[in-house]
């Protein structure tokens, strides 16, 4: 079975929301089977994350609460893209340094993460970053959160006994720690 015979079509769209965050649209697709049906489609610029990792190994997480599901969790720094065509790779650098103060002398890209593909365009662009500096953090006003030096190995602990549960964290953590494996190879 090809691609060709599952696909859906879309052939309109109208705004049912449009706010900062978040672009809600109702689009009409045209069924592999001829019929038509109706998608609502959540429009995200885009983001980036960060993997840091310190030459002993250790990583930096950022701890905030998450409103949403009213949980203060560990995640990778990440941020939204500033408009649909910034280049991720700018916006990781600049969302490292606003929230954990470091530079990379290195940015690999590791992936780019479809978030939730059955409704959202989101999609995040995760990086590992190496040879870092330290800085100065400066937060977005409304941004709260602490910062947390731990080791890899731990880190990925954590995911593995649910206590990390961040998709981009868990899919950047493990990227990372087989990307820095493979560069010992």
């Amino acid at each position: 079975m090809d691609e060709n015979s599952i696909r859906e079509i879309p052939f309109s769209s109208e705004t049912i929301y449009d706010g900062k965050i978040l672009h809600v649209e109702r689009w009409q697709v045209t069924c592999p089977n001829g019929r038509t049906a109706a998608r609502e489609i959540v429009v995200h610029k885009g983001a980036a994350a960060v993997v840091p990792v310190y030459p002993d190994g250790t990583t930096l997480l950022v701890r905030q609460h998450r409103v949403a599901v009213d949980r203060v969790t560990l995640e990778i720094p990440a941020g939204k893209l500033d408009s649909a065509g910034e280049d991720p790779h700018d916006c990781a650098v600049r969302e490292l340094e606003e929230e954990t103060g470091l530079r990379a002398g290195r940015m690999t890209l590791l992936t780019s993460l479809l978030t939730t593909p059955g409704f959202c365009t989101e999609k995040i662009a995760i990086y590992l970053a190496q040879d870092l500096s330290q800085g100065q953090t400066h937060p977005d006003e409304d941004e709260f959160l602490s910062l947390v030096r731990m080791p890899l190995e731990e880190a990925v602990a954590m995911i593995m006994r649910g206590e990390i549960r961040d998709g981009k964290t868990i899919c950047g953590l493990l990227m990372a720690k087989e990307a820095l494996a493979a560069q010992q190879r």
